[in-house]
């Protein structure tokens, strides 16, 4: 005589996605300084406030669950039409635990972020490049100047209402012997283009394109 095991109708639970526990230690941890977590394309986003960025990073390298220590990159997106208008991009990589981590921070035109090179020296350079195409202020960097663009350059270059034939142009001036700076003067019309394909576009028939339809 054999026994049997009733069955039952509840299906086996399934394990929590390691990026969704990763997520709720960081918030749990950080509380408020954490605004917003989301995993898209397999990877985790995190939005935070810009004042609490050193202290967020801090943590991330800090903590046994992240361990965060390379910063990959720092870069910036323009939203024109919002209030703060710009988000703050941080990517990080944990190479103890083979994942990585995107912070982002809205922060609008007058706004300062504070400075990661207090806490990884690697942040300087992204810095100074997103102050030169963007013009957003970091507080507490060492020497935050120009570092893509020429002396004097006027405007930042990756803002979305920056013109793209720029404010002047550059040429060597064989009787000053020196480099001059020029208002922008096109030679045509300036031409906006859509980048349509022709095949595309085309409105009109080709010889032999009657038989396909």
């Amino acid at each position: 005589m054999t026994e049997t095991t009733p069955a039952t109708d509840a299906a086996p639970q399934a394990a929590p996605h390691p990026l969704r526990v990763l997520a709720d230690r960081i918030q749990a941890a950080l509380g408020a300084e954490v605004v917003a977590t989301e995993i898209a394309f397999g990877e985790l986003n995190v939005t935070i406030r810009a004042e609490a960025i050193v202290d967020v990073t801090r943590f991330l390298i800090a903590d046994d669950a992240c361990k965060f220590s390379t910063l990959i990159d720092i870069t910036a997106v323009d939203y024109p039409e919002r209030a703060e208008r710009f988000d703050v991009v941080w990517q990080f990589l944990s190479m103890y635990r083979n994942q990585r981590i995107r912070l982002k921070a809205a922060v609008d035109e007058d706004q300062m972020v504070p400075s990661l090179t207090g806490v990884n020296p690697s942040a300087n350079w992204f810095e100074r490049e997103i102050f030169d195409m963007f013009g957003i202020l970091f507080s507490g960097h060492p020497d935050l100047r120009r570092i893509l663009t020429d002396y004097g350059f006027r405007g930042y270059p990756l803002r979305k209402d920056f013109p793209t034939t720029g404010y002047v142009e550059v040429r060597y001036d064989e009787v000053a012997k020196r480099v001059v700076y020029e208002p922008v003067k096109l030679v045509q019309d300036y031409r906006q283009f859509d980048f349509l394909s022709p095949w595309e576009g085309a409105h009109y028939i080709l010889p032999g394109d009657e038989k396909k339809a």
